[in-house]
């Protein structure tokens, strides 16, 4: 298996996909409530059959070129994940968006993983978009987006109806030009 080192303590961003179904709802059931305050997941994945569903449209979506999902591990064991929900080739859009288990926060294995993947979206296939969407109220993702650079283009007022409450949805994004400056070139 192919694996990016996040850290040099045995984070690795790798591969995420339908055969590890019974891994990922294992890492849903310790982050349940703490993931699902935020994004659909822990609600999506109740079971095995359910996991390996989710893992299997992303699987889907990789085929079409319309999405992606990646683990993040720590010591082998899966403790998050980075995703491209949605992706436009013919536009050169992409939304990025993450997740991770309590156990595994405040270590910047999210904003590393995340860098990972849009230097690949941007240099490897020429994106020139990447969006990132995330409550109001979820700070550490705001922060991530902030890290990455990222401009707040807005707010969706109540746009996200999650576990019976609308949230409000910040739009951040980076343009290709811009990422490769901030990077370096």
């Amino acid at each position: 298996m192919l694996a990016v080192p996040l850290d040099g303590g045995g984070a690795v961003l790798g591969a995420l996909e339908p055969w590890q179904a019974e891994e990922f709802l294992a890492h849903m059931d310790r982050g349940r409530e703490f993931i699902g305050g935020y994004i659909g997941f822990p609600d999506a994945v109740t079971d095995v059959d359910s996991a390996r569903r989710v893992l299997e449209d992303y699987a889907g979506k990789a085929a079409a070129d319309t999405g992606r999902i990646y683990g993040i591990r720590d010591g082998g064991t899966l403790v998050g994940g980075v995703l491209f929900r949605t992706m436009d080739a013919g536009q050169g859009v992409a939304e990025a968006g993450c997740w991770l288990e309590p156990a595994a926060t405040g270590r910047g294995l999210v904003t590393r993983a995340v860098r990972v993947i849009i230097d690949w979206v941007f240099r490897e296939r020429g994106f020139h978009r990447v969006e990132w969407r995330c409550a109001s109220g979820n700070r550490a993702s705001i922060a991530v987006a902030e890290r990455l650079g990222m401009t707040r283009d807005g707010v969706l007022r109540q746009s996200h109806l999650l576990r019976g409450h609308r949230q409000d949805i910040e739009v951040w994004s980076v343009l290709a030009p811009e990422w490769e400056e901030r990077r370096g070139g």
